[in-house]
């Protein structure tokens, strides 16, 4: 059984062109499926505005969903109550995209790490320090560096810190919403490398949102690629790079960037009028399933 399990979850906005005018429902995630094994790295990609981070933000209950499913080890964590979903964050924990929204500015780095560690009763103040401290280590960054505010750091630092806190109480899933984009280009590797050490040394699920295609195949085993609000490829990293099925996916790899610019190859260009927001997933290889019509269904 899959560790996690998501099918057909759906999450609409009502939108109003005019204060007196009717609203209309926008359907940012539509009927999205996936699951994930323990232990798997599950790469969700697109475009801005494609609904990957509405997706998380539905698995994680910081926005309800309008519909769907979403089972953990088996429970539904969907409808949950207020008190089974707070103990159920501890196994549930997000890497948000921008250190500088997502941390405190008036607690010290050390504070927000153990934040989580207080409100959970885990521990004793020497026992969370020292959880702290070895966190701190983890995510390379100094011990001394737990009584600085979060201004006083920089980006790389403050989205390290944000690893540890998300670290801090033990989680069995990492979910991390663009992680590295907030950042400078010479820090990102250094944030990158960090989550791959802590992925294999820790055995982590890591659910990871990005539009960098070059990341997602860097640490990713499998990807899902969204485009308005739909999955439309899913399979093998290896299968999705080398053999992409969706003409979406296609344009989407032919834009990235060839690090010898002689070779790069022609830029594939997507026509959104071609997309069919009904066509279903099928398998167009063993493990690799695209919403095209070569797909067999």
């Amino acid at each position: 059984m899959s560790l996690i399990e998501v099918t057909g979850l759906v999450k609409t906005f009502e939108r109003r062109q005019a204060p007196w005018g009717r609203p209309r429902l926008i359907r940012a995630v539509d009927r999205v499926s996936f699951a994930i094994g323990e232990g798997e790295t599950l790469g969700l990609v697109g475009e801005s505005g494609s609904g990957k981070t509405t997706t998380v933000r539905c698995l994680l209950r910081l926005i309800e969903p309008t519909a769907g499913s979403f089972l953990f080890r088996g429970e539904q964590v969907f409808g949950l109550p207020a008190s089974r979903m707070r103990a159920l964050r501890r196994d549930l924990q997000m890497i948000f995209q921008d250190p500088d929204s997502s941390l405190n500015p008036r607690m010290t780095a050390g504070g927000i790490v153990e934040e989580g560690l207080v409100i959970h009763g885990i521990g004793s103040p020497a026992d969370r320090r020292a959880r702290v401290r070895e966190l701190f280590e983890w995510v390379g960054l100094d011990a001394g560096m737990a009584g600085r505010l979060p201004h006083e750091l920089s980006g790389g630092q403050r989205q390290r810190v944000g690893i540890a806190r998300a670290l801090a109480l033990a989680p069995a899933v990492l979910v991390a919403d663009e992680p590295v984009s907030a950042l400078d280009v010479s820090i990102q590797a250094q944030v990158v490398n960090v989550l791959m050490d802590l992925q294999q040394r820790l055995g982590l699920t890591l659910l990871l949102v990005a539009h960098d295609l070059r990341l997602v195949r860097h640490l990713c085993s499998r990807i899902a690629v969204m485009y308005r609000g739909r999955i439309v490829e899913t399979g093998r990293a290896g299968a999705v790079f080398h053999a992409p099925a969706h003409p979406y996916t296609r344009a989407l790899i032919s834009a990235m960037p060839d690090p010898d610019p002689g070779s790069q190859p022609p830029r594939i260009r997507y026509d959104a009028a071609g997309f069919d927001p009904e066509a279903e997933l099928g398998e167009v290889a063993p493990g690799h399933w695209a919403a095209t019509s070569a797909a067999r269904q």
